[in-house]
């Protein structure tokens, strides 16, 4: 009788996708935020290239076209000194989008890491941190903005510093939190046991728990921060004339609305848009980073 060998069966275990691709789909599923996305995109790359795509100087006087309706020759029409108007909305998209994303990158660059050692450290680490974030939102955003650019000078730079400061509080307190409660996993207490340094723990462990919440903070931050720029170029703390910048165009427009009211309406209109498709977008990020909106 003749033996047989029996060879092994292999059984496939079918893997999961990442939580990072289950996100993706997730994101692209929504259509509104997908859309959205693409209309920052268009926003942001029209600012880069500004310069391709109009042939006008944003900062050049015509006496001759002074407030001109829009029309084959100016798009959206031309202002007070006759500058046209689609020409300064695109080289003032570069200013109020740096406003809006090196302030929330300089935000994030000092609460993060407060954040992550009050939460982490405890005791009274945590205490003076969080009174010092207390202190800060003691003053309203707005107000804080204004008289720090008033004490450090109006410029570009010291709009984002002032914008940035106000801002500090709302990402180390969600770090913050976020570490409190992650701090006290299984796998951190056992990284902690085997001696890992407080760095090291920071670092692999529970910073990446902090990063999905802090994406969709970061997206949201970017309207509101753009907004707040605006407002101080609105009240003439923003760029120094004549560069153009959209809250400074808004203000240069509103003595002229029955007359050219598209001076005033085309800069509120691409406000609008920039922090309607961050806010949009920043509602599908954190649809599709919550686990649990996404098993719906």
């Amino acid at each position: 009788m003749a033996s047989s060998t029996s060879s092994p069966v292999q059984l496939s275990v079918p893997r999961g996708d990442s939580p990072f691709v289950q996100a993706r789909r997730a994101f692209v599923k929504n259509r509104a935020a997908v859309l959205a996305l693409l209309v920052l995109l268009i926003i942001l790359l029209s600012a880069v290239f500004a310069s391709n795509l109009t042939t006008y100087d944003p900062v050049k006087r015509d006496a001759k076209a002074r407030t001109q309706a829009p029309s084959a020759e100016h798009l959206l029409g031309t202002d007070a000194l006759g500058r046209d108007l689609f020409t300064r909305l695109l080289y003032g998209g570069r200013i109020s989008l740096q406003v809006g994303f090196f302030s929330v990158l300089a935000s994030a660059l000092v609460g993060v890491p407060m954040g992550l050692v009050a939460g982490y450290m405890g005791g009274r680490v945590d205490n003076w941190i969080m009174r010092f974030m207390d202190l800060i939102l003691a003053f309203p955003g707005l107000i804080l903005a204004i008289w720090l650019v008033s004490m450090l000078g109006v410029s570009i730079t010291n709009v984002i510093i002032a914008i940035s400061i106000g801002s500090i509080p709302t990402y180390a307190r969600i770090t913050r939190g976020v570490t409190l409660s992650t701090r006290e996993m299984d796998y951190v207490v056992a990284a902690h046991s085997m001696g890992a340094s407080a760095a090291r723990i920071l670092r692999l462990h529970i910073l990446p728990s902090v990063v999905a919440p802090l994406i969709v903070l970061v997206t949201l931050s970017i309207s509101s921060n753009i907004v707040a720029g605006a407002s101080l170029s609105f009240l003439g703390l923003g760029v120094r004339p004549p560069l153009p910048e959209w809250g400074a165009m808004l203000a240069d427009g509103r003595g002229y609305m029955r007359n050219a009211w598209w001076m005033s309406v085309f800069p509120g209109v691409a406000i609008m848009l920039v922090v309607l498709a961050a806010n949009v977008v920043g509602d599908g990020l954190r649809d599709a980073l919550d686990p649990r909106t996404r098993s719906r």
